[in-house]
């Protein structure tokens, strides 16, 4: 499989002179690139095939003086943009068709200099190289500083560098890597994603959600107070925007670590894994949609699935439209959809008092088929009452029993000791309180009948 690997690159100031030129040609071409093919759309003629581009946007191009800066940048970077081009196209007619999986897409659009991501591709052509040093070797830029937090499991092919809306850079490496099986264990769980907690396992185990972009909303307020303040077009102003990037990047820095730290624990410990398809577009388009953008599920579930691949594990995704919240994970009878305010909940089937949220995750592992247990989604049985014509206590705590023969008020010395039944344990399921219905014969009724001398009661 096909992982991508970035590293944070520390470019000094010609160097960063130098990328900016390389993002502004790779732009530049691709802007020419896409108003040749919509010139020729909209006069009715077949797009230019992307030979034809290249000789006229790069080759013919640099012989002019109004592009001849062209020349000042690896023609790699050039040619990859003119691909970039070809690929938006090929997806756009590709989703029109419906042979696309994933959302609609509309029509590639040109790109601006203030875009938030900036990005060129260098392939084995441009012979750029990682020097003995460690140093990133990119042609007509020179030996960048790169961080390696870790060893590449093999030689890519390609490096992309990406600078983001913070002032970043990174490199970017997509290499391929054989699978790593874990050794085999056997839990299976289910995982239901919410808002109150980031996820609930089906073994009964929650866990908060860190809500990161609910903590730095005090940094992130006086950071855009500062930056509306300035005015436009200034050095100050760019300054101040960097500096909101900047909060919004540690945000995204700490979800996404917080997402890979979970995701390889859940994989580590779990031999199969369920979640299911929430329509994560949809919700986002409520009154939730701030909690629901800063909770990040879908990265959440994408890092679980390309990690299940990697180390041999199970990865179930279930229909959005599974009923996990409306059936009783202790008898599968379904009683309707529920309000969220109602976290739990008791059934009116077989008396057991659910947990919304665990009850969830034990129908979406089931649901996936998984060998999950509903011995955490149970909170607690609810009380059953007695018939009226079984048992009943006087108010000074006297035990009368009705409809069994000598045991009562007036019966001499006898006296009746109740102990109420263990949940559970009774033979309708339910806990009894005073022998209600479906208790057993009244000497297993854990009903004691002791002799006392009168003047020993109490």
């Amino acid at each position: 499989m096909q992982l991508r690997y970035s590293f944070r690159l520390y470019p000094n100031g010609p160097q960063r002179a130098a990328l900016a030129r390389a993002f502004g040609c790779a732009r530049v071409v691709f802007n020419d690139a896409l108003r040749i093919r919509k010139d020729a759309h909209g006069a009715g003629m077949p797009y230019p095939k992307i030979g034809d581009l290249s000789k006229q946007v790069i080759t013919e191009a640099k012989k002019t003086p109004e592009r001849a800066w062209l020349g000042e940048v690896s023609a790699v970077v050039l040619q990859q943009s003119l691909r970039d081009v070809d690929t938006a196209y090929s997806n756009f007619f590709a989703s029109l068709r419906g042979t696309r999986a994933g959302p609609k897409i509309g029509e590639p659009q040109f790109k601006s200099r203030r875009d938030n991501r900036q990005s060129v591709r260098f392939t084995a052509n441009a012979r750029w190289s990682i020097t003995p040093g460690g140093d990133l070797r990119l042609p007509k830029i020179g030996d960048v500083r790169v961080k390696w937090s870790r060893p590449l499991p093999s030689a890519p092919s390609t490096v992309t560098v990406i600078k983001d809306s913070a002032g970043r850079c990174f490199a970017s490496f997509v290499v391929e890597t054989d699978s790593e099986a874990l050794p085999e264990v056997t839990p299976e769980v289910g995982i239901d994603l919410g808002l109150g907690h980031f996820a609930v396992l089906s073994d009964g185990t929650k866990i908060d959600s860190p809500r990161f972009l609910r903590r730095a909303e005090k940094h992130l307020k006086r950071a855009q107070q500062a930056l509306s303040r300035k005015e436009k077009g200034s050095k100050n102003r760019d300054k101040a925007r960097l500096r909101v990037a900047s909060v919004h990047a540690r945000v995204a820095d700490a979800r996404r670590e917080f997402h890979h730290q979970l995701s390889t624990k859940l994989i580590r410990e779990n031999q199969a894994i369920a979640v299911e398809d929430l329509a994560v577009k949809a919700i986002a388009r409520t009154r939730l949609a701030k909690s629901v953008h800063d909770a990040g599920w879908a990265q959440f579930v994408a890092m679980l699935e390309y990690k299940a691949e990697k180390f041999g594990r199970t990865f179930h995704r279930i229909d959005r439209f599974e009923p996990t919240s409306q059936v009783c994970s202790a008898c599968s009878v379904k009683d309707g959809p529920k309000p969220l305010r109602l976290r739990v909940w008791t059934c009116e089937v077989c008396g057991v008092v659910l947990d919304r949220d665990i009850n969830a995750a034990v129908n979406i592992g089931r649901a996936a088929g998984l060998a999950v247990t509903a011995c955490r989604a149970q909170v607690s049985r609810a009380l059953m009452p007695a018939q009226r014509g079984e048992a009943g206590t006087h108010r000074d705590g006297q035990l009368i029993v009705v409809g069994i023969p000598g045991i009562g008020p007036g019966s001499g010395s006898q006296e009746l000791t109740w102990r109420p039944a263990i949940a559970g344990r009774s033979t309708s399921g339910h806990a009894e309180a005073g022998g209600g219905a479906g208790s057993a014969s009244p000497p297993e009724h854990r009903l004691a009948v002791r002799n006392q001398h009168p003047e020993k009661r109490s």
